[in-house]
């Protein structure tokens, strides 16, 4: 792979350990990755002029649904709280198959690219019809993003008295026996790993005790990471303690579900003692604001989350609860929320953006991502700050202020998969198409 050389941003915001920002400066791409950061670089490689450009690490997504972007605005569900919207959908999803999986994800990964994403976890919890993790797995093959897929399920059908149709939900030893067989045939460990696989039980209301508790033991005999739904909402918090007796964290806590190698999503009514205990045990957190204003769910306590030490970072959530999958937008939104709840000193634009990046790597464990520092991986985000959204703005590197909510070049591993906001990798308008039909049937 050729060296690149990006020459002359306007501004370089590093994410290092000191928050560097570097004016007239250079990134320099080697092998993947990012060989050097400063003024006056050279290459005898391609060159990638940033003038009138704003230079990021590349965005990290924390919780997805690729699969719900075949459901955006569904009317049904469109002013319902979480379990009617659930309810609503559900005989939907159990129409997919393979191929609305697969060009679903494609279509969602390509509104994250485009948003200045890099890395993005999903978590697929459902597999009508024939369809498996493997096909979003080929999905962001295709795309080029960096993925962290996560082997969802639910076991506990209406009939049990669970929230899901029976028809969606699984054999509890099926389901651990294709996590081992997802983790088997694609997880990598290894520094750089473009997929990574982690056990994600759909949430506390969809599964057994018993199958959270052996999700959190095969996680940990093969070395990958946990992954589930927390304290969504004011309706999560009373199942809890209805069913179980304890407050969401403490049920986590109780069966094996806090640590580095897990986190949840979303958290919005998680309490004091449960962000410490969260803070405590390096447990990771989710955060979602758009979702969780287009539920009603509430104002998550990031705040609180980050002043105790907790990680956090920011993701989309599904498609069809936000109803789009804009990561750069997110993070204004979060901005602002904590701002609403909290007054306009309490989250900067550079700490949302820092949540973004960096808080996203750690919350997903890694280390090889996340800012622009030499021996990272060249995952970078090029945003072009000399358009109408900017004009006038006496701080360019305040993106989320005055900045743009498209891409102008995008590079995972040092290969470059948004060049001037279109997609390079693969033909996205035929691929809307695809979804469009997909969506049409399905209405039919």
């Amino acid at each position: 792979m050729p060296e690149i050389l990006i020459r002359n941003a306007d501004a370089i915001l590093t994410m290092n350990d000191t928050r560097a920002e570097l004016a007239g400066a250079d990134v320099l791409i080697r092998s993947g990755m990012v060989a050097a950061v400063g003024q006056g670089l050279t290459t005898t490689g391609e060159v990638v002029l940033a003038t009138g450009c704003v230079v990021t690490p590349g965005l990290v997504n924390t919780h997805h649904h690729l699969y719900q972007t075949l459901t955006r605005a569904v009317p049904g569900g469109q002013d319902a709280l979480l379990f009617g919207w659930l309810k609503t959908l559900y005989p939907i999803w159990a129409r997919f198959g393979p191929e609305e999986m697969f060009t679903s994800a494609q279509v969602g990964l390509a509104e994250l690219a485009l948003s200045g994403c890099t890395l993005t976890s999903d978590h697929l919890y459902l597999y009508p019809n024939g369809a498996r993790l493997d096909d979003t797995i080929a999905a962001a093959a295709e795309v080029g993003l960096r993925f962290h897929p996560t082997r969802g399920a639910m076991s506990i059908g209406e009939s049990a008295g669970g929230l899901p149709p029976d028809r969606l939900v699984e054999r509890e030893a099926a389901i651990l026996e294709d996590c081992i067989r997802v983790i088997d045939t694609f997880h990598d460990a290894a520094e750089g790993s473009m997929c990574r696989v982690g056990v994600a039980p759909c949430s506390p209301f969809s599964v057994s005790r018993e199958l959270m508790r052996d999700a959190a033991l095969l996680a940990r005999d093969k070395g990958v990471m946990l992954h589930t739904h927390l304290a969504e909402n004011a309706e999560d918090v009373a199942y809890s303690l209805a069913t179980f007796g304890c407050l969401p964290g403490q049920y986590a806590e109780d069966l094996g579900w806090t640590g580095s190698d897990v986190w949840h999503a979303h958290c919005v009514k998680l309490g004091l003692q449960e962000i410490y205990l969260f803070a405590r045990t390096r447990t990771g957190v989710a955060h979602c604001p758009c979702s969780n204003c287009r539920l009603g769910s509430g104002i998550a306590p990031v705040r609180a989350m980050r002043d105790a030490g907790v990680r956090v970072g920011l993701g989309v959530d599904g498609s069809a609860s936000n109803d789009a999958g804009n990561l750069v937008a997110e993070a204004r939104l979060a901005m602002l929320l904590q701002r609403v709840a909290h007054g306009a000193d309490a989250m900067s634009a550079r700490e949302s953006l820092e949540i973004a990046t960096l808080g996203g790597a750690q919350v997903l464990g890694r280390s090889d991502v996340g800012a622009l520092v030499p021996g990272k991986r060249a995952d970078i985000a090029i945003w072009d700050v000399s358009g109408v959204e900017s004009a006038g703005s006496w701080d360019p590197a305040a993106l989320l202020l005055a900045g743009p909510s498209r891409v102008r070049h995008l590079f995972v591993e040092g290969r470059q998969l948004v060049r001037y906001g279109q997609m390079m990798t693969i033909d996205l308008p035929a691929v809307v198409a695809r979804q469009n039909r997909l969506a049409a049937r399905l209405r039919g």
